[in-house]
């Protein structure tokens, strides 16, 4: 590179572009004017080179190999100056460019630019892991659990059996329920929107045992939207895909109107209202603990009158106790 002459004049220490330029013989420019590198296998007279002794017939360490003679610095130690004298003139024999001289400014520009991109890349990395736990925790806490304990308050209510000829009584033997009468094969369906909590799909009951569980023959109970427990027995046939835990909708098909369990032989569908205490095993309460009656004649007339208030009075005074 050029540089400043203490004198005020320009130091062209090493070539011009012209000069650099290749020579036609297909070797590399070392960019050192005419000072070419030479290879060992080359056998060329010390005095036909272009680097010549100065103008006093020695070549002092003032002095460079170039075009013309160039004075260095007389306050660079003498040692120094014939390092430089031997980097510019010898030439590597593996044909490498004395240019390479400058690398070792290189590293010390280098060096202090990598500190500032290391700088600015960090504080993304850094901002990155503090932002996303901050997010995720506020967003799996909030939801889950005030929508699933508050009952439904709009629901859509519908007459238990789906069919044209089809009546039922106002009262029942022993226990609020009611016997709603039907041919054996019509659908049953969900009163409401719900999930199954019980399903029995194998008649068990011996005629002359004392009342219980298996009383009801086939039989599928469902927990309502609306907080209210709706049971129906005596099934000829429970639904394909109908069991624990799977959730209905208002109308969709359980099972058949039947004869199973202690039905006195007759097509019907026993139906109970109750709350859902124990969810499971409490027959005596699942098979009814208020009267069905005036809401299925609202059901039955496309109405919507609800037991939630109903039930919810009973259980208070009964403590789920049938």
């Amino acid at each position: 590179m050029p540089g400043n002459r203490p004198d005020g004049g320009r130091v062209t220490g090493i070539g011009t572009a012209a000069e650099a330029a290749d020579d036609g013989t297909g070797g590399a420019d070392t960019g050192q004017g005419s000072c070419r590198s030479v290879t060992a296998a080359t056998s060329i007279p010390r005095s036909t080179l272009p680097c010549q002794p100065n103008q006093h017939g020695t070549a002092g360490p003032g002095d460079f190999c170039q075009d013309g003679s160039v004075r260095v610095l007389r306050t660079l130690a003498g040692l120094s100056v014939s390092a430089i004298f031997l980097a510019a003139c010898g030439g590597n024999p593996g044909g490498t460019s004395a240019a390479a001289t400058p690398q070792f400014v290189a590293p010390s520009e280098v060096s202090a630019d990598l500190p500032d991109e290391s700088l600015s890349a960090a504080p993304p990395t850094s901002a990155s892991p503090s932002a996303s736990p901050s997010v995720s925790p506020s967003k799996s806490a909030t939801p889950s659990p005030s929508a699933s304990k508050k009952p439904a308050t709009n629901v859509k209510y519908v007459f238990p059996v789906k069919a044209s000829n089809v009546d039922y009584h106002p009262t029942h033997s022993k226990y609020p329920a009611t016997d709603i009468f039907a041919d054996c094969g019509e659908p049953v369906v969900a009163t409401t929107s719900g999930v199954v909590l019980e399903v029995s799909f194998k008649d068990t009951y011996v005629e002359g045992a004392p009342d219980g569980p298996a009383n009801g023959g086939l039989s599928v109970s469902i927990g309502g939207d609306d907080g209210v427990r709706y049971y129906g027995s005596h099934l000829s046939k429970v639904q394909s895909g109908i069991k624990a835990g799977v959730r209905v909708t208002a109308g969709q098909r359980l099972g058949l109107v039947g004869k199973t369990g202690n039905s006195s032989g007759v097509c019907h569908l026993h139906y109970g209202i109750s709350p859902p205490c124990a969810k499971t095993g409490d027959w005596k309460v699942r098979r009814g603990v208020v009267w069905p009656a005036t809401f299925l004649d609202s059901w039955r007339s496309g109405g919507k009158k609800s037991p939630v208030a109903t039930v919810a009075a009973w259980k208070r005074s009964h403590n789920c106790s049938a």
